[in-house]
């Protein structure tokens, strides 16, 4: 339907648009998406006829667009602002442009009452703009621009002025609104969410080039540039050289990834947050290394108290301290000839009963389960590169896509629980996306992996 070929725009030293091409089909909802200067309003502007393009060519089904003004081109355009007259009502808004083209009364009548059904305004249409909230001005301005029945109507950032929630709401709206008028829009906006919950394909813009125009999902999940990789989504972007069907990332070793880029080649390596898997070996064991030297002491207060003939209170509480009533010895110690023979052996026992229950060189505490969440029990040590390997039991290949690190953060919000990770050699931090709440708590360590299908590599 609407072709554009070669467009450039050039304002003094600045380059708003260079050689820009597209090709937008009936019926499609598409969006322009890109950060603040990026040139996608220049180029809904070019559209419109309001700006000139220095160089290139725009088509609408075969005809030469450029060449009409803008009050000849079959499009509107949507402004951000909405520009309602607020001296006039609704309807009188919407039938402005109808008027202004001389159509028959009972016309415009017939279609301003055809289009306020559509948007939910039908009573409203004697209001004025001020008695509406920011959600209805939105809708009348809509009405406005759908009246004329544009080929094309072009959107500039069209909910930007509403808040979160209302904002939502016209997103669904909108979408409702195009499918039942069967208009092709083209929107502009800086929000990927708006982008990716309204379009049907959606063009990404960087510097005035185009980036990558693509379905939403196919979008998201291969990104062909550096710049869509980091500006759609969030995702974790590992720089290397490709090396047998991955990404050798150097001390993070070879990390799974697929791509058609020759072997050797620098590229980076795109990863979704909700695409690591990760093992929790829970918080290390953080006990005070002057316990062994406590446990060793009260092993010699117990011995010297055996000489002494006194008992120790915590006999019944430490199997260290068992065997220091001569009562109690005698009772455990069976009356049999061999005992007879070897009188040694009672007292042998009371020398190495403590070291059989827990020596005071390796305490139970420093080894012992601990409380954090997950495969706790293995985790040991605060380095986070002394956890465990436990890549041979997961879905990893062996030998490779395995990343250890240390949990700096945990936040939880829109249903999904966030989880940053600092891995040794890497300068930031991986990002994990787990959908619920999670039991993964700040300090734990950690193991990550991904399939190789889903790494994505980018030519760098």
């Amino acid at each position: 339907m609407l072709q554009i070929t070669g467009v450039s725009r050039r304002f003094g030293e600045v380059t708003a648009l260079s050689d820009v091409s597209l090709e937008i089909r009936q019926g499609e909802f598409f969006a322009l998406l890109g950060p603040s200067g990026c040139g996608k309003t220049t180029l809904l502007r070019i559209l419109a006829g309001f700006e000139s393009p220095d160089s290139g060519a725009v088509t609408l089904d075969g005809a030469d667009l450029l060449s009409l003004p803008a009050h000849r081109r079959p499009i509107n355009l949507m402004f951000q602002s909405y520009a309602l007259f607020p001296h006039m009502t609704v309807a009188k808004n919407i039938a402005y442009g109808l008027e202004r083209e001389k159509l028959p009364r009972a016309e415009i009548r017939e279609r301003v009452e055809e289009v306020l059904a559509k948007v939910g305004l039908a009573e409203m249409a004697g209001r004025r703009p001020q008695q509406l909230s920011g959600g209805q001005r939105q809708r009348v301005a809509l009405a406005r621009a759908i009246v004329k029945r544009p080929r094309l109507l072009l959107l500039d950032e069209p909910l930007s002025a509403l808040d979160k929630k209302v904002r939502a709401e016209m997103q669904l709206e909108l979408k409702r609104l195009q499918h039942e008028v069967g208009i092709t829009f083209v929107v502009v906006t800086h929000d990927q969410e708006e982008a990716m919950s309204l379009a049907d394909r959606i063009a990404v813009f960087s510097a005035g080039r185009v980036e990558q125009v693509d379905e939403p999902v196919a979008l998201y999940e291969r990104p062909r540039t550096p710049f869509v990789a980091g500006f759609v989504g969030a995702s974790n972007l590992f720089e290397g050289a490709v090396h047998d069907g991955g990404l050798d990332g150097g001390a993070l070793g070879v990390l799974p990834g697929t791509g058609d880029l020759p072997e050797g080649a620098p590229a980076l390596l795109s990863v979704r947050p909700e695409r690591i898997r990760l093992e929790d070996f829970g918080v290390p064991d953080e006990e005070s290394p002057e316990e062994p030297v406590e446990s060793a002491e009260s092993a010699e207060s117990a011995e010297s108290a055996e000489s002494a003939g006194e008992s120790s209170e915590p006999a019944a509480e430490s199997p260290r301290e068992e065997p220091v009533s001569e009562e109690a010895e005698s009772a455990e110690k069976p009356e049999t000839a061999e005992n007879a023979e070897e009188p040694e052996s009672a007292e042998k026992a009371v020398s190495e009963e403590p070291e059989t229950a827990g020596s005071a060189e390796e305490p139970e505490g420093a080894d012992g389960p601990s409380e954090g969440p997950g495969d706790a029990a293995e985790g040991s040590g605060d380095d986070p590169g002394e956890a465990p390997d436990r890549s041979k039991d997961s879905d990893a290949p062996e030998g490779r896509g395995v990343l250890r690190g240390k949990v700096a953060d945990v936040s939880f919000y829109g249903g999904v629980s966030h989880i940053s990770v600092v891995v040794p050699g890497r300068p930031a931090p991986v990002l994990v996306a787990a959908q619920g709440a999670t039991r993964v708590r700040t300090g734990s360590a950690v193991a990550l992996h991904w399939a190789a299908d889903d790494g994505v590599l980018v030519p760098q």
